[in-house]
């Protein structure tokens, strides 16, 4: 029997119209399965103008936040700039909601910085989802930026709750990497027959975590 007070916020830097990769597909079906299965969901993400809030015809909601400064010299500087705008929009539901947000949802590095706040501000759980790792997009660079989302992306294994990969390779691969016990770690495959049951078993158990932590 599902849960049909809980209330996820999703935050992910893209999604439609405005797609880069999978990523925006993948979060918006998603969201809207969650819909389905009676979960309150909201997705958190970034347009250049069309911000605001909207609801989908499936009956996601998406806000929909602009970076408040115009001009970066990196994709780092405009990332956590952006985050502020994140934090205020999540914040915003939070108190809309009487402070009844079960769980965020991170997927990638971008927004790690406003979810660690949220969770120390507002003792808000995340699940850290991740899509790629800094080491697979830029195998053997070694350069300060990309020293620098490897550190966000840490921060992001450290605090999360808990951590959702697609496959036992990209388990295994951020065991290796970040050091995270497998116990943290839990392989949700994409549109698997049990996907989004095991998306909502993570869901509050990490919720439940937080609660006695």
């Amino acid at each position: 029997m599902l849960d049909v007070t809980l209330r996820v916020i999703i935050l992910c830097w893209e999604f439609p119209p405005r797609t880069i990769g999978k990523l925006a597909e993948y979060v918006k079906t998603l969201a809207s399965r969650l819909v389905e299965n009676k979960v309150e969901t909201c997705v958190v993400t970034f347009h250049d103008h069309l911000t605001g809030k909207s609801e989908e015809p499936e009956g996601v909601k998406v806000w929909r936040v602009a970076n408040p400064v115009r001009t970066h010299s990196g994709v780092l500087t405009w990332v956590l700039t952006l985050n502020q705008e994140v934090e205020r929009a999540v914040a915003d539901l939070y108190y809309g909601a009487n402070g009844h947000i079960d769980v965020l949802d991170a997927h990638d590095w971008h927004f790690i910085p406003a979810a660690v706040t949220l969770k120390r501000a507002l003792d808000l759980p995340f699940i850290f989802s991740v899509e790629s790792l800094e080491d697979q997009r830029s195998r053997g660079v070694g350069s300060i930026l990309s020293k620098s989302i490897e550190s966000i992306e840490w921060l992001g294994m450290y605090e999360a709750e808990m951590i959702v990969a697609k496959s036992e390779w990209m388990r295994d691969e951020i065991s290796r990497i970040y050091k995270v016990p497998m116990v943290k770690i839990r392989v949700i495959p994409p549109q698997s027959e049990t996907w989004i049951q095991e998306t909502l078993r993570t869901y509050r158990s990490a919720a439940e975590s937080a609660v006695t932590r």
